[in-house]
């Protein structure tokens, strides 16, 4: 099998197992503490892929800059970006969660503008727009739940946490550390755990915390090892054998898995402006990474141009 192929057998894994991942979380919830939940699974997790990264390569980056930078990375991802999606698919449908999170490339889009103030194309605008109207669907399909104040501080949570892990990735890009990068996703992951712990003492409701409930277990071990160790090993291999547009193609299937297993196993609403919040929110992101792709070749072109023009003698 060449590596080729393997690449893309690691990213059908990835598309399939992180779409699952809403519902095992949509299902333990509701019978354990929410950020309680996401600091064990992510602090087991973080010692794995750490344990396996000094194995693989026993350099560290243990300056004060990169500690400094891992943490403040943790914090926006795993503290708020996981954790809040921990907390607010205790009211929120599995699915209507995973179309939320599926905004997340056209955040960092948006906030890469904010901090670089790059110029983009009609195209990137056009999907952008269209993307965030995939939003206005989710709630003219969810109407009647606008007066349960618990589903739009769920839904309100859900967008806070997709806008901290794209601020997060786009810090994280652009301050990372090439040294040993899986052992610093060890650390981000530790780091956050620490503002989970946190916000638990402060959020959650410790009065029947059952750690060895067969649901808290089995989608323990499940998120730990299928949703965390291996799609992330996984994911950083799709990454280095295929092409970046190729590899992100995760963010339009995984939606799609959490609605199809939300409704078939949890009996979630699946209407047509649930469909159809889907297909506008996939095609967003599609255009923009689309845009992206014609201003990176028209630049590209531009400056072989310049090349290409004889200087003044």
């Amino acid at each position: 099998m060449s590596r080729h192929t393997k690449a893309l057998l690691a990213l059908f894994y990835i598309c399939i197992i992180w779409g699952t991942t809403y519902l095992s979380a949509r299902i333990v919830v509701q019978v354990f503490p929410s950020f309680l939940f996401a600091a064990l699974r992510q602090v087991i997790a973080g010692f794995i892929i750490i344990a396996i990264a000094l194995f693989i390569n026993k350099k560290a980056d243990l300056s004060k800059k990169n500690i400094l930078h891992q943490a403040k990375v943790g914090f926006l991802l795993i503290t708020i970006g996981n954790g809040f999606v921990m907390w607010g698919v205790r009211f929120v449908p599995s699915g209507v969660s995973a179309l939320i999170c599926g905004l997340m490339p056209l955040n960092a889009v948006l906030i890469n503008i904010a901090l670089t103030k790059e110029r983009i194309n009609g195209i990137i605008i056009a999907g952008m727009i269209i993307g965030f109207a995939g939003i206005a669907l989710i709630f003219k399909d969810n109407f009647a739940l606008i007066g349960d104040g618990n589903y739009l501080f769920g839904i309100l949570a859900t967008f806070i946490a997709t806008s901290c892990w794209s601020f997060g990735s786009v810090v994280n890009k652009k301050h990372t550390s090439t040294i040993n990068p899986i052992f610093n996703s060890g650390l981000q992951l530790l780091f956050g755990c620490v503002g989970l712990f946190i916000f638990s003492l402060f959020v959650d409701d410790y009065s029947h915390v059952n750690l060895f409930q067969p649901k808290v277990i089995w989608n323990l071990a499940y998120l730990v090892i299928f949703g965390s160790v291996l799609a992330y090993t996984l994911y950083m291999y799709a990454l280095k054998e295929l092409p970046v547009g190729i590899t992100t193609l995760y963010a339009y299937v995984n939606p799609l898995v959490a609605v199809i297993l939300g409704y078939f196993i949890l009996n979630e609403q699946l209407t047509w402006y649930t469909a159809l919040a889907f297909a506008t929110i996939a095609g967003g992101v599609y255009m923009v990474n689309y845009g992206y792709r014609r201003k990176h070749k028209q630049t590209a072109a531009e400056k072989a141009a310049l090349l290409t023009i004889p200087e003044a003698e």
